[in-house]
């Protein structure tokens, strides 16, 4: 048998891909670092845009460490770009912009959390060496020197990006307690790269998970989501819940595997939810399409639209088991947790509002909905509609091929009616025959509840009969009004 490449010789492609892709930087990049060592300074790309060039992927951002102090780096950057800014400038870092050429310089650095801080301190290093070997994994910490593009690797990077291994350039437990984040940006760069963590790693993460409690909520949330929009979030959250950190980042998936069962009464919520996540992401779009990918509301939804499951589970007489009103719950789980995440209020609201719709299908599976079923469905979903499409699609993990054929059958079946009513009845703008104004005129009163109750019977008659025109409306109207007056 032929024996494996060695970690050398399949490197090799690698590094002719990054010295192509060095050498075509802009003329602009090796001006700015003319300009750094003219001025006495050292500078040089460092971190993703390094490990992005030997992968042959486009190198969208221009990250550099330098020797010089915020303040110089300023200084030399105000003369070279076109505009310049500071914001990050308490933490080090500087960026510029000259022509399409945008670059972020960074005074060489580490940063530490202190004993109850959920803030990392930052402190400025003196070493380009000393700045790689306090960055989170080897193929992170590889860097090029400019103008020379001499380059820099003094933990082996290219090596572990060879292997496809994700590995700290000191003790991983050292790297986690400078920076806990890190143990989230492992799972996450797993996902994103498709790269295995390497076993010293992977039992770090398991021992220090509960190092992330001291990490704002805001950056614990930026490193999921950043996972869950990667190309293989499965891969991330997978690792998340084998080493502990998804109890303590993201419990309510941590949680699903209490509902194995090893009697075989149901399913695994856990897998079945892995798998409906694998299946979302197949159902997204491209750019043009309905659910352009990725689609962190739909993804999101996929993870926790079981998370009901557990706090419903109910062992029924006669060995079945139930999850009752498992959807209301996990909207409320989901809603709770995405506010501890910190999420903005209207990816919460839409994530757990299809949590709380994803079972509205399932009534539909005999074909026997009423248009007026097809219409609450429609209003119900809103601005949803095509994700909750996707998700219900996704929701069927069944191995029964007749099952599942009967499935996708019916719901083609109801994005059929769908659209037939929509066509007829501009479904997405359902509204009532009379508006407020005229509501108050032909019942001759003022504002008030009364006027938002008849506009909701208005809407109810609508969603039951279709619409029936402004004369059927008035007359329903008036004999709602009549029987209110008699009661």
């Amino acid at each position: 048998m032929p024996s494996s490449p060695s970690p050398v010789n399949s490197a090799v492609p690698l590094a002719r891909t990054a010295a192509a892709a060095f050498t075509a930087l802009p003329p602009e990049v090796l001006e700015l670092g003319a300009l750094f060592e003219a001025a006495g300074h050292e500078l040089a790309l460092v971190g993703g845009p390094v490990r992005d060039a030997f992968l042959g992927r486009a190198i969208n951002d221009l990250d550099f460490a330098t020797s010089a102090l915020p303040d110089d780096s300023q200084r030399l950057l105000a003369r070279w770009g076109d505009a310049h800014w500071d914001q990050g400038k308490d933490f080090g870092t500087i960026g510029a912009r000259r022509g399409d050429v945008v670059v972020e310089v960074t005074t060489y650095r580490t940063e530490a959390y202190e004993i109850g801080s959920r803030k990392p301190v930052v402190t400025y290093g003196d070493s380009l060496l000393g700045d790689l070997t306090r960055r989170d994994f080897t193929v992170n910490a590889m860097a090029v020197r400019l103008p020379s593009l001499t380059f820099v690797d003094p933990h082996d990077g290219m090596r572990d990006l060879a292997e496809h291994v994700l590995r700290t350039p000191v003790s991983a437990e050292q790297s986690f307690d400078d920076d806990p984040l890190r143990i989230m940006r492992a799972a996450r760069f797993s996902a994103q790269l498709g790269f295995d963590v390497a076993p010293e790693v992977m039992a770090a993460m398991t021992a220090m998970a509960s190092r992330l409690e001291i990490v704002s909520a805001e950056r614990v949330r930026d490193e999921l989501v950043k996972l869950l929009l990667s190309p293989r979030p499965r891969r991330g959250l997978e690792l998340l819940v084998y080493t502990g950190v998804a109890a303590v980042v993201l419990p309510e998936l941590a949680q699903l595997q209490e509902t194995v069962d090893e009697h075989g009464r149901h399913k695994d919520v856990y897998e079945h939810t892995l798998t409906v996540l694998d299946q979302a992401v197949a159902l997204e779009t491209g750019p043009d399409g309905a659910v352009p990918g990725p689609d962190l509301v739909l993804r999101l939804a996929a993870v926790m639209h079981d998370v009901g499951k557990p706090a419903t589970r109910r062992f029924e007489a006669g060995g079945g088991v139930s999850f009752h009103h498992h959807e209301l719950v996990g909207a409320r789980l989901t809603s709770k947790r995405l506010k501890a995440l910190r999420f903005d209020k209207h990816t919460t609201a839409d994530v757990a509002r299809l949590v709380e719709l994803h079972l509205r299908f399932h009534g539909y599976g005999d074909g026997a909905w009423t248009d007026s079923a097809v219409r609450r469905y429609v209003t119900d979903a809103g601005d949803l509609l095509e994700r909750l499409h996707r998700l219900t699609r996704a929701d069927c993990t069944t191995r029964n091929r007749r099952k599942a054929m009967r499935l996708a059958a019916a719901y083609d079946d109801l994005e059929e009616r769908i659209a037939a009513l929509r066509e007829a009845e501009e479904l997405a703008a359902i509204r009532p025959e009379l508006d407020g104004g005229q509501i108050m005129e032909i019942l001759g009163i003022g504002p008030g509840p009364v006027i938002g109750q008849a506009y909701r019977f208005l809407l109810d008659l609508r969603m039951e009969h279709g619409p029936v025109g402004q004369d059927a409306a008035r007359a329903a109207l008036l004999s709602w009004w009549a029987a209110r007056q008699d009661g």
